[in-house]
């Protein structure tokens, strides 16, 4: 009888990723499990990932990919964002493959395999025109250079190359087809300066769903394995669940009068007597306040939006004369199909996306997870 949980379903994970495999092709799939998960968890995640047919796992930064391995996964795992001075021995020690966006990085990752007397398992990154991680493309033929110079030397071995869309969210969209090009050509310069990578990937969750030109020998799948659209509509060319259901309980019901105002600022104010619904969840939380008098939650079986502002600990719903006491149970959101908000609704409402609505929800709420996976 919690105030509030997250309820993640492993099996959904477990089915989305199988169902993206099986959209791609022959191509591997890396299941992208950085942030903890999406927050719903990084190492229960990963395992339900595995039990659909992840032949990798992507994660942002070393100490996720540590903690995984510390977790018992012994599968190819991919990190990708570093700071100088990382602790590279620690992950060619623990056989997680790196990734190097320039020469600093690609010295630091020799120094410490040299440190070693071991041999790191390195991927390259080009900038194809997102303009963030990566190297640019006037500086990437000086990594080839070195990477090539560096795998001769034993230090490393370059097993992929790798990108990322900047549109992947709008299918057809010219930048698609420009980073492809633009991809497409540095692979090329790095064959021909001698490196024989394995792993070519440039599609994330928009591009394994929408564009099959992106998909090369591997797709990279983030929100949609936790069974969020990627896309503005919400809408996917293949079935995925949602993983997540964020549910709460009433801690009050009161009625008020006419001409009441709900919550800071009194931005809501009731038009005639009604009853309100206090439900102890807030920004504190995660929810978003940017969704104040927008949200939507679902109470015994009818949807309603939040009255006024979201507070740090709580919301207001106005349920008009429709019964409800205290202890009754309130879904934020979880899955259409039973008729639940979605996350993509919280994140229309507060002028976001899903990706944020799942990975935001902090500490304060509890995960409990669900089906055959989680065993």
């Amino acid at each position: 009888m919690r105030r509030a949980e997250a309820v993640i379903d492993l099996d959904a994970i477990r089915d989305n990723v199988a169902r993206l495999r099986e959209h791609a092709g022959d191509r591997d799939l890396m299941a992208v499990v950085k942030a903890d998960g999406y927050g719903h968890g990084i190492a229960e995640s990963a395992r339900a990932a595995r039990d659909g047919g992840a032949d990798w796992l992507g994660v942002a930064f070393l100490d996720e990919a540590l903690g995984l391995r510390a977790g018992g996964d012994t599968g190819s795992i991919l990190s990708w964002l570093a700071v100088p001075g990382e602790r590279y021995t620690d992950a060619i020690s623990a056989a997680v493959e790196v990734t190097a966006y320039s020469l600093g990085e690609l010295d630091e990752i020799v120094a410490a395999a040299r440190q070693l007397g071991a041999r790191a398992a390195v991927q390259l990154k080009l900038d194809s025109g997102l303009g963030r991680g990566g190297a640019q493309p006037d500086d990437w033929p000086a990594l080839v250079e070195a990477a090539v110079a560096a795998q001769a030397s034993g230090a490393v071995e370059v097993t992929g190359i790798w990108s990322h869309l900047a549109c992947s969210d709008e299918p057809g969209h010219v930048s698609i087809a420009a980073q492809t090009a633009q991809f497409e050509a540095g692979v090329g310069e790095a064959v021909t300066a001698g490196l024989e990578p394995r792993h070519l990937h440039l599609a994330n969750s928009g591009g394994a769903l929408a564009s099959p030109q992106t998909w090369f020998t591997m797709v990279r799948p983030g929100i949609a394995i936790y069974g969020v659209s990627p896309f503005a509509d919400g809408g996917s060319p293949i079935p995925l669940t949602p993983a997540m259901t964020l549910r709460s309980r009433v801690a009050l019901v009161k009625r008020v009068q006419a001409d009441s105002g709900v919550s800071y600022g009194h931005t809501y104010v009731t038009s005639r007597e009604t009853t309100l619904a206090l439900i102890p969840v807030g920004y504190g939380d995660g929810i978003p306040r940017h969704a104040s008098g927008r949200g939507p939650v679902l109470l015994s079986g009818r949807r309603y939006v939040v009255a006024g502002r979201v507070c740090m600990d709580q919301l207001v719903v106005d349920i008009g004369d429709a019964p409800a006491a205290a202890g009754d149970a309130v879904v934020l959101f979880g899955r259409p199909d039973e008729g639940e908000p979605t996350a993509h609704d919280w994140a229309q409402a507060a002028d976001t996306i899903g990706y944020e609505i799942v990975t935001r929800l902090g500490s304060r709420v509890p995960r409990t997870y669900v089906g055959g996976a989680s065993t």
